[in-house]
């Protein structure tokens, strides 16, 4: 029998049963839509991270305080850092470029009668270079600020939102934790960061987050959060952390294990990409499983209409047609219900993925290879599931199947 004409024959008789084609394709589009989507999105929150960690700054490492385990175990990191380290980074690492020492706490920020819980960063006036922050309006502290011990803060954009609506808020006074501060500056809008609003925040000098707010904690300098620093070039990124490591082991004295961890962005970013990574493949696995759900309903309806159309089958052999024809018409079934199905389910899962990209702050892509892997592995489970019911089908005597019509 010629190929075409049990092409036609297939879709005829496929269009003669819609409900129950368009039942049995079901789990196949579910299957192709959920493996798109998944890995669509998965790729997606890469490219974001990405982003994100790019807006970071231009080859920026930061020190962290605390050992390998404290760091992975607990929330809150040892203060094992002081402002002099920073100092004694930007002065003897000749890779390093500027440092930025910050403080990190949250405090209720209050004028006239608005209030906005913020996070209040004290750090130095290299902190908008390291981190690529631009001042929209009025300036950033300076030395003299820093030295002095000077109230002075740079505001968000969304604390300036929150607390002065349309006002211009340079030269008024807002309070932090009872303490007046004069507002200089409003920041840029910068966005969030792994899911931290970076545009909710305060900053003030360091000196005076140190001596007017938190106090002094240790006897050994000014505790700090964390040290961002930015290395001359991408090039000189390794040869930073090398020098960096090296420094604080000395003035730390450390014999056994490091009490802080250089982490480049890199080191972060690979981490993210990761744990991405394995979510997107998890989630497509798990979507997958629905495919081969649809294979075996494919498998099963095929079964059930070789049942009702065994009259048809011993007729057709009665009058010549081969096992072959038999074989191949039933298998051209299933291929159809199955890429029919795999189009359908990729239209559906290629549409999700661009809503998602247009409704949320994720970069969704589409993947050609996840579409290609789905659609191919959809028309290999009708070819695969339709293998029994079409042998089952060519094997039927002719006799037989006329008697038991």
């Amino acid at each position: 029998m010629d190929i075409v004409e049990s092409i036609k024959m297939a879709s005829t008789t496929l269009m003669a049963n819609k409900l129950r084609s368009s039942l049995t394709m079901l789990g196949i589009i579910i299957g192709n839509a959920s493996v798109i989507a998944m890995v669509g999105i998965g790729q997606g929150a890469q490219k974001l991270a990405s982003e994100q960690f790019e807006a970071l700054g231009p080859n920026v490492l930061f020190v962290i305080p605390g050992s390998r385990e404290a760091q992975q175990t607990t929330v809150d990191f040892p203060k094992t850092l002081v402002w002099e380290d920073a100092k004694a980074i930007a002065t003897q690492v000749p890779a390093v470029a500027e440092v930025a020492p910050q403080i990190n706490l949250r405090y209720l920020i209050t004028y006239r009668n608005r209030n906005s819980n913020s996070l209040v960063i004290g750090t130095t006036t290299e902190f908008p270079s390291v981190r690529s922050f631009n001042i929209a309006k009025g300036r950033f502290f300076n030395d003299i600020d820093i030295k002095r011990n000077n109230q002075v803060a740079i505001l968000g954009s969304e604390v300036v939102e929150k607390l002065f609506g349309y006002q211009d808020p340079i030269g008024q006074s807002v309070r932090i934790k009872d303490v007046s501060f004069e507002v200089i500056g409003v920041m840029e809008p910068k966005g969030t960061f792994l899911g931290n609003n970076q545009d909710d925040t305060v900053f003030i000098p360091l000196s005076t987050m140190a001596n007017r707010l938190r106090g002094r904690t240790s006897p050994y300098g000014v505790q700090i959060s964390w040290i961002a620093i930015s290395a001359r070039n991408r090039d000189s990124i390794s040869a930073a952390q090398f020098q960096i490591e090296n420094l604080l082991r000395r003035r730390h004295k450390i014999v056994g294990e490091d009490d802080f961890g250089v982490q480049t962005q890199e080191d972060i970013l690979q981490i993210v990409n990761t744990v991405t990574g394995a979510l997107t493949i998890m989630l497509a696995a798990i979507a997958a499983i629905s495919l081969v759900v649809g294979g075996i309903g494919v498998m099963n309806i095929m079964l059930v209409s070789v049942r009702e159309r065994t009259q048809e089958i011993g007729l057709r052999k009665a009058v010549g047609a081969r096992k072959e024809d038999i074989l191949i018409q039933f298998m051209i079934e299933a291929i159809i219900l199955s890429a029919a199905g795999g189009i359908i389910g990729t239209a559906i899962g290629v549409s999700g993925v661009l809503l998602v990209g247009a409704f949320s702050p994720l970069k969704a892509g589409i993947s050609p290879i996840a579409i290609l892997v789905a659609v191919g592995v959809s028309g290999g489970i009708g070819l695969f599931f339709g293998v029994v019911p079409a042998r089952q089908a060519a094997k039927l005597d002719p006799i037989v199947a006329l008697r038991s019509a």
